[in-house]
């Protein structure tokens, strides 16, 4: 019932690619392992099996937390009550007079979480930094009068907080230095702003560059790069599916995913996250059924992951989406806005860290907000499905072209990856950064935290569970000069909130255990250490070559 599948996805039609055999190109996948690829024109071998890791938390742990939640919205609706009635006195969390005659923003219950439980660890969000993100930065305090409805700075900086927040993976995104001179040069020459779409005048030769030097970095066709990396998936989406198609979305992938899928009007079906019987299931009977009602055959089913998922940290299982995929003729489409640059022996995201061919997936999309150190996205693949999105692309047709000096940085930095600078220390950051997360991951796990995803993910999620423990969290750490990122309902699922650390290439060894004490201290002081799997965390077991990559 479904068409063929395994090419681009272009103007409707279908461009199938020839079907490549093991003996072949050298490629070979079982049960998850990749026993022989080619990169770079030679054989590697990566043997490494997938290693992901959801420890469930003890059961008083989650029967305490929703007792939490549920504590906290009786007695929220109690005082609610007892305001209304004018025998509370206490407006902690009460709108502001000022606000009170403007329509509301948010349905009840919203604005009742918003007021009671929001707004009460509000300062944990949202703080100003005035420093390049690298791997210290400086943090603008601020104090609230109100209960965290507004607040005020004092004037103080707090200097040299090591940032365990930041996407900046591969540490490029630092302040300026002799090696951008490049982009400063780009700067005085074409200016800040393009004033113009792609479809007028706002291509330039610094953009048709960038997308030789993606296409190269990725082994594609052709490349087209966008502004913004957001709207480079819910604005592209729309353009390849519409009504007809069906999409087949993880449960866990990106809004910005979800809003793509949602503007293109196509059927959308949601598969548990890395779940490849949920997803076969769903292909069968896409394949079996066909549309609701007329039966008809599904114009094209989209097959849509991540490469990294950004709040589990985990890594799309691919060889098995790719055998999927293939059986059931669909398509896919794989968000690596975090697993390019960071994962894979150079850098070069899911597909060379599984080992496979990148004609394997129909549309690479990922971002240069992560390892690049800049801004904006791209979308890559086959040249027809690239031209096609050139002329059909909201993005392409309204929306500005990159900055010319952003367009220069994301030049330098995928140079510096590929070794195209002349020197090794692209590759060498790659390798840093998957040694410093194995170290992290490694530690962590030994101290007795849940952690989540896999172990070569630079993405790490330490589950807090409670929301008094999240807010706790937060500003014992900032006090001891470590900025972490905590993320609760609705962003998670509601017993799960969590810290996410960012693992960044520049964080040196030194770093890194001095945020290892201080979590080790906290988790004895706010009882976190939920795991049932723990071993020892004696530093002398350490093998320092068992955190190098393999030749």
């Amino acid at each position: 019932m479904a068409n063929s599948g395994g090419g681009a996805v272009c103007n409707g039609n279908l461009h199938s690619h020839k079907k490549q055999d093991c003996s072949q190109n050298g490629n070979c996948t079982k049960n998850g392992l990749v026993k022989k690829v080619q990169q770079n024109g030679k054989p590697h071998f990566y043997e490494k099996p997938v290693v992901e890791s959801f420890e469930e938390a003890p059961l008083h742990v989650m029967v305490f937390t929703y007792m939490g939640y549920g504590i906290g919205t009786l007695f929220g609706y109690l005082r609610d009550f007892l305001r209304n009635s004018g025998i509370e006195k206490c407006n902690a969390a009460v709108e502001r007079e000022e606000q009170k005659d403007f329509v509301p923003l948010y349905q009840n219950f919203e604005n009742f979480y918003t007021r009671n439980i929001y707004m009460r660890i509000r300062d944990n969000w949202n703080r100003p930094i005035c420093s390049a993100p690298g791997p210290l930065f400086d943090v603008v305090e601020r104090v609230s009068d109100d209960y965290n409805w507004t607040f005020r700075f004092t004037g103080r900086i707090i200097k040299d907080v090591i940032n365990m927040g930041s996407y900046n993976f591969l540490g490029l995104a630092v302040r300026y230095d002799e090696s951008m001179r490049t982009v400063k040069d780009v700067l005085e020459e074409y200016g800040v702003g393009v004033a113009s779409t792609r479809h007028e005048m706002g291509t330039l030769d610094k953009h048709k560059e960038l997308e030789d030097l993606v296409a190269q970095f990725l082994n594609v066709e052709a490349a087209m790069v966008f502004g913004m990396g957001f709207a480079t998936n819910s604005m592209n989406i729309p353009a390849l599916v519409g009504k007809g198609c069906l999409i087949l979305s993880d449960e866990l992938n990106h809004a910005s995913l979800v809003l793509g899928a949602r503007l293109s009007g196509a059927t959308i079906r949601i598969f548990k996250h890395n779940n490849m019987q949920s997803l076969e299931k769903l292909l069968r009977d896409a394949v079996i059924y066909g549309q609701p009602r007329t039966r008809r055959a599904w114009k094209k089913i989209l097959i849509m992951v991540e490469g990294v998922y950004s709040m589990e940290g985990s890594i799309v299982n691919l060889p098995q989406i790719v055998a999927l995929k293939k059986k059931y003729k669909a398509y896919l489409y794989i968000d690596e806005a975090h697993s390019i640059g960071s994962v894979g022996p150079t850098g070069r995201g899911v597909v060379e860290f599984f080992g496979m061919d990148p004609q394997d997936v129909d549309v690479f999309m990922g971002t240069f907000t992560k390892s690049f150190g800049a801004s904006g996205g791209y979308i890559a693949g086959r040249k027809d499905l690239v031209d096609y999105l050139r002329v059909h692309s909201h993005s392409a047709v309204y929306a500005t072209s990159m900055s010319p000096p952003i367009a220069e940085q994301i030049i330098r930095s995928m140079k510096f990856i590929m070794g195209l600078d002349g020197t090794t220390q692209g590759l060498k950051r790659v390798r840093q950064l998957a040694k410093n997360t194995r170290y992290f991951r490694q530690r962590l796990n030994e101290m007795g935290f849940i952690i989540y995803g896999n172990e070569e993910s630079p993405v790490v999620p330490l589950l807090l569970y409670m929301p008094g423990k999240v807010a706790a969290f937060a500003r014992h750490l900032l006090n001891r000069k470590i900025g972490v990122v905590v993320v609760g309902f609705p962003a998670t699922p509601l017993a799960e909130a969590r810290a996410r650390f960012c693992v960044s290439a520049a964080h040196t060894r030194e770093m890194l255990d001095t945020v290892l004490e201080a979590l080790d201290e906290m988790g004895d002081l706010l009882h976190l250490k939920y795991s049932r799997n723990k071993k020892s965390a004696r530093p002398e077991l350490y093998d320092e070559t068992s955190f190098e990559l393999d030749d």
